[in-house]
């Protein structure tokens, strides 16, 4: 029997219309004379009626049936006597006089909905029938939307479609390769590549003029709820742009994907925000602006203050800096608070000082100290009676990290955050550099390939320090998150020869890492810049989604294992022979 429509597509349109429908078995209820069958398939599901005096075989076909078999039906649409208002196909159903066993199943280790109660990595390892799963398949089926919206907004752009290799060099581009041993070449290995950053700037080189890609990406780098290591890029460049032309196509892309997607309306432009505002006023440079509660200085206020940890971190040439939590007082208590000073100790913070305002003044542990600053404190932060104000002192990221957790935290706590809220905007004028404490050493806060905003390009000038440029960078941010960033890219040789030189790379170094970028460089780089969305996040935040890999349809769990295939898995001798690789038996002394 050929399919003549998807079961969670059958209407009242169709009643009296004979249909052929396929699908699995959802739900199965025999009543003695009358089996009803939910049939599924990935539009959603419809009921199927099995009559044994009218149908017999059919009904009998039904009696076999259990759940997640695979059947086709044939039959009469007709109206419900009683209508489920829960699902589109509530008033109708199918009074099926044909009907056939396609494919039996197992009973499946999880129940086929939504209120699943299973544990990730079972559902991972059934993951062909966790996808069967109407809230699983919803999310499919938005990720295939927004896929498509995409490659029909820059097609009608003028952009070309343009792969890049999956097996490249190694360069440094901030987390480590996944490295592959070449099986010709001895000892020699490709690395997946991080981003396809080089090549579309060489595409540039090429006169593509406007390049795009749903483009692979690969990072070995610790996980977490909305990480992977392996990803999916929105990538784009385009020649003889400014910053504002690539946000500005930018934001006709979300615009059109918001509204075809998930019917809403965004306003454009979007804010535009400096990096140095977000992290003081929300201790991130991936501002969530749905909520207020901003961080306030208070180093002019306290510095001569008699609680010697706020007067001597200024003395130091740091920051006292805090929050003010509206009607925090009653919703804390001491051992709350505990709790979040032990949480920020993480981020480098030596403690976290508090009180509670009262119609008297101040009351907490360092109250004493600051009563006589309480009018000017709390006309800083906007304080009334009966909020809660937290401060931190220390430098500049140490408070700004503790405070953009604490303010972030607390909101979500407190039901701050109202629902349906779609907050977008541009951090702009970053920092070229940024030291990074794990690797001890100066590193491209976005990467080395990034223009400096022309008046700081004195700074790469011998005696004068590079660190204090800022770049044509911006990031694009949604309630929070960062979905995507770019630049304004270097296209002259000799700024580039210069940042490496900042970045500590010597001129040799340099040219035996990334010898075929300045090549280009050197061979007629335009001026060109473009922008890379986080393709799997952002649609995990336009599905309402928790964890980026509830939008991907084969994901690693948080230990970077894929559990359905038990990746990545040892192989025999002879494989590692053939790439002449040598594998250390772990010490397990």
């Amino acid at each position: 029997m050929k399919r003549t429509n998807y079961a969670g597509r059958t209407s009242e349109s169709q009643i009296g219309e004979e249909v052929v429908l396929k699908g699995w078995v959802a739900k199965r209820r025999n009543l003695g004379g009358l089996i009803f069958i939910d049939l599924r398939d990935r539009e959603g599901i419809v009921q199927l009626v099995f009559d044994e005096k009218q149908d017999p075989e059919a009904f009998e076909v039904a009696n076999e049936c259990r759940s997640e078999y695979i059947i086709e039906a044939r039959g009469l649409v007709r109206q419900r006597s009683e209508i489920n208002p829960d699902i589109p196909t509530g008033k109708i159903e199918v009074a099926v006089q044909e009907a056939h066993i396609l494919a039996k199943s197992q009973t499946p280790p999880f129940e086929v909905k939504d209120d699943v109660d299973a544990s990730e990595d079972l559902r991972l390892q059934y993951r062909y029938i966790d996808l069967r799963r109407p809230e699983m398949m919803k999310n499919m089926k938005l990720r295939s939307k927004v896929a498509s919206i995409i490659h029909n907004y820059y097609d009608n752009h003028d952009f070309m479609d343009v792969e890049t290799p999956d097996l490249t060099r190694s360069t440094p581009e901030g987390a480590r390769d996944f490295l592959v041993p070449s099986r010709l070449y001895p000892g020699h290995f490709y690395a997946l590549p991080q981003s396809p950053q080089l090549f579309k700037q060489l595409l540039m080189a090429a006169g593509v003029d406007r390049y795009y890609q749903m483009a692979r990406c690969f990072r070995d780098e610790d996980l977490r709820g909305d990480r992977q290591p392996e990803f999916t890029q929105v990538d784009t460049e385009m020649s003889f742009a400014t910053a504002q032309d690539i946000q500005n196509m930018t934001e006709g892309l979300i615009k059109r994907v918001m509204k075809e997607a998930l019917g809403v309306d965004v306003k454009t432009p979007f804010p535009r925000m400096e990096w140095q505002e977000a992290m003081d006023k929300y201790g991130s440079d991936k501002p969530d602006t749905r909520f207020g509660m901003l961080i306030n200085d208070l180093s002019d206020i306290v510095k001569d203050s008699s609680f010697k940890v706020f007067s001597g971190t200024v003395a130091d040439g740091n920051y006292v800096r805090a929050i003010c939590v509206p009607n925090g007082a009653d919703h804390y208590s001491r051992k709350d608070i505990s709790k979040k000073e032990e949480y920020i100790k993480r981020y480098g913070a030596k403690g976290l000082a508090w009180v509670k305002v009262t119609a008297d003044g101040y009351s907490g542990p360092i109250a004493k100290f600051i009563n006589d600053l309480a009018e000017p404190i709390n006309e800083r932060l906007g304080a009334h009676e009966g909020d809660l104000i937290l401060f931190v002192a220390d430098s500049f990221h140490v408070v700004a990290d503790s405070l953009g957790y604490l303010r972030e935290k607390i909101a979500q706590e407190m039901d701050m955050i109202k629902p349906n809220q779609w907050n977008y905007l541009w951090v702009v004028n970053w920092p070229m550099f940024e030291y990074d404490e794990g690797f001890g050493k100066w590193i491209a806060a976005h990467h080395p390939f990034t223009m400096l905003n022309e008046e700081d390009l004195h700074y790469l000038e011998d005696g004068e320090d590079p660190h204090k440029a800022h770049a044509q960078s911006y990031d694009i941010i949604l309630n929070g998150n960062e979905i995507g960033g770019g630049s304004i890219r270097i296209h002259d040789p000799k700024v580039q020869e210069k940042v490496f030189k900042a970045l500590g790379y010597t001129k040799e170094e340099a040219r035996a890492r990334f010898s075929f970028l300045i090549k280009g460089l050197e061979n007629g780089m335009p001026p060109e810049g473009g922008l890379a969305f986080g393709f799997d996040r952002w649609v995990m935040l336009l599905a309402g989604a928790d964890n980026i890999r509830d939008v991907i349809p084969f994901p690693k769990n948080s230990k970077g294992v894929e559990p359905m295939t038990a990746a990545p898995g040892t192989v025999d001798q002879e494989q590692l022979d053939e790439l002449h690789v040598d594998v250390q038996k772990e010490n397990k002394d």
